[in-house]
């Protein structure tokens, strides 16, 4: 019985490259995030630095206000009429533009109660407008209930 050697294979020299290929990637990414990461930090370090009375802001919890007064940490803002809220300059999330309105997010209630908006009209809710052909088309099928009944 005789056993033979025989050499395995190699893929010719290139196995260095191909180790630090996902390496180099790596790197990469990392290096481009840190980089937008400093780029974000630097403009919101410029929207503090540059507050000055009288500016909308907004806050990064959400709050509206008007900036009264700027210190070295802190920032006072007028949320409503006479009523002074002090917040840390981090806080501040963005400024809001003059032509922009402070309370976008809040909506004038409606006239009428709910009870006298609903109808009976069943039949205007049973078609569905086709965007892509503007015709009417019945919907085949019924949504399921949202909760279950005891």
């Amino acid at each position: 019985m005789q056993l033979l050697a025989v050499p395995m294979a190699s893929s010719g020299g290139g196995g260095g490259f191909t180790l630090l290929l996902p390496l180099i990637l790596i790197v990469g990414m990392i290096w481009f995030m840190s980089r937008t990461q400093r780029k974000q930090r630097q403009k919101q370090a410029d929207t503090v630095a540059a507050l000055t009375p009288g500016t909308k802001v907004v806050t990064t919890s959400g709050m509206v206000g008007v900036v009264e007064e700027v210190d070295d940490e802190y920032v006072t803002l007028e949320v409503s009429d006479g009523i002074l809220v002090q917040f840390v300059k981090a806080a501040v999330g963005r400024v809001l533009p003059d032509d922009e309105p402070a309370d976008e997010a809040v909506e004038a209630p409606a006239a009428d109660p709910v009870e006298d908006r609903v109808t009976d009209e069943v039949a205007e809710r049973d078609t569905v407008d086709v965007p892509e052909t503007g015709e009417a088309k019945a919907q085949d099928k019924k949504l399921p209930p949202t909760h279950t009944e005891n």
